[in-house]
């Protein structure tokens, strides 16, 4: 199992945007410190919590501050731009980073990003998947491109326009080949896209606040997906998200995990039960589609979703996850908070990536290291 590290992110109104931006690019320069394998970050135009704009640039201004670690959009919101820009862009990240770049993908899903585009009444997912194909119909292609496929809004020519001898016309291809790893969050049980990821390569990852009982549609649909085009699904290629917080004792742990009221966890879930409500998608916090919305509680949102404890806690936590799931997950996505107690929230990190993790592998039989491949 690897570690990765995902923050949509998520912060207080009241705190400056400029310190928090700055705050959480310190945190995955001390992820990458510590040896996670990726960061992904997420983007929305207006929201003023989740205050990174745009994942790229955000990602951009981390390239020469660490290492090692990938650096993944989480996700860039396809609907939301013409392909070729994207698709330049992307590639010229992946250069920059020297092939540390990870494309997460996905429609966009925030109501008033589309509102503020003028697309709120588009079919969102229909875009998104139309942009895709252009993205990698330009990466796979040469100019004069002259793409111009059925059903889809987004054409890409340079025919009467190019000068070639001066290399006029080029859209710049990643580093990586054919293209980078490309990543889909996935947060809908039962999600068909999960189909359509494993048909083509791509790789999902769970969402964070999702209930662990959905987990295995995610993987069967990624599995279905594989063998329709007679290949298997690997382990190594599914990540899932969890909210966890590791110290080193367990009150502590219990406190700012879950009870406290000045919790950065019970401040991120309510946020989240919130959002979910007012855009209908709060099934996820449910244990069954037809269960009464009388159901969904914060505190019981709080029990199903953050694993908190001490290292040996949490090593059971995630172990025992894995076991009730009936696979093993090739990465575990360690989801980012505001720092409300910097300390805390530092030193959960380092016993996650230096206790926690090691000790995970180890059980699996796959040795007392911070990133092995699942089998």
């Amino acid at each position: 199992m690897r570690l990765g590290y995902f923050t949509m992110p998520l912060h207080p109104l009241e705190r400056d945007g400029t310190e928090t931006l700055h705050e959480d690019r310190q945190t995955i320069i001390l992820a990458d410190q510590l040896g996670f394998y990726d960061a992904f970050v997420g983007e929305h135009l207006t929201d003023q919590a989740e205050n990174v704009t745009n994942s790229m640039i955000f990602l951009a201004t981390l390239i020469f501050e660490t290492k090692n670690i990938k650096l993944g959009t989480g996700t860039s919101n396809l609907s939301h731009a013409h392909p070729t820009l994207i698709a330049a862009q992307a590639a010229m990240f992946d250069r920059l980073a020297k092939g540390r770049f990870i494309f997460g993908i996905s429609p966009g899903a925030l109501a008033s990003d589309a509102e503020a585009l003028g697309i709120f009444k588009e079919d969102r997912n229909k875009m998104f998947a139309e942009a895709i194909d252009v993205i990698l119909a330009i990466w796979a292609g040469e100019p004069p491109y002259n793409i111009d496929l059925p059903d889809n809004r987004f054409k890409v020519s340079v025919q009467n326009t190019q000068v070639l001898e001066i290399g006029r016309g080029y859209i710049m291809k990643p580093l990586q080949k054919p293209y980078p790893e490309i990543v889909g969050t996935v947060v809908a049980p039962f999600s068909k896209g999960v189909i359509a990821m494993g048909q083509r390569d791509f790789h999902p990852m769970s969402a964070n606040f999702l209930l662990e009982n959905w987990l295995p549609s995610h993987w069967n649909n990624y599995s279905q997906g594989k063998t329709n085009v007679g290949q298997q699904a690997l382990t190594k290629d599914w990540r899932v998200a969890r909210t966890i917080f590791v110290a080193d004792d367990s009150k502590t742990a219990q406190a700012y995990g879950k009870s406290n009221e000045n919790s950065p966890y019970r401040y991120y879930y309510k946020q989240m039960l919130t959002k979910m409500k007012i855009s209908n998608r709060h099934v996820i916090f449910k244990k069954s589609q037809e269960a009464d919305d009388s159901t969904i509680t914060l505190d019981g949102i709080l029990d199903d979703l953050v694993i908190c404890g001490t290292v040996n806690e949490v090593v059971d936590q995630i172990l025992a996850l894995q076991e009730r799931i009936g696979c093993n997950i090739g990465e575990i996505v360690y989801a980012g908070m505001d720092l409300v107690d910097p300390v805390l929230g530092r030193r959960s990190m380092e016993l996650m990536a230096h206790e926690v993790m090691p000790r995970v592998n180890e059980a699996m039989g796959l040795g007392y290291v911070t990133n092995a491949d699942a089998a």
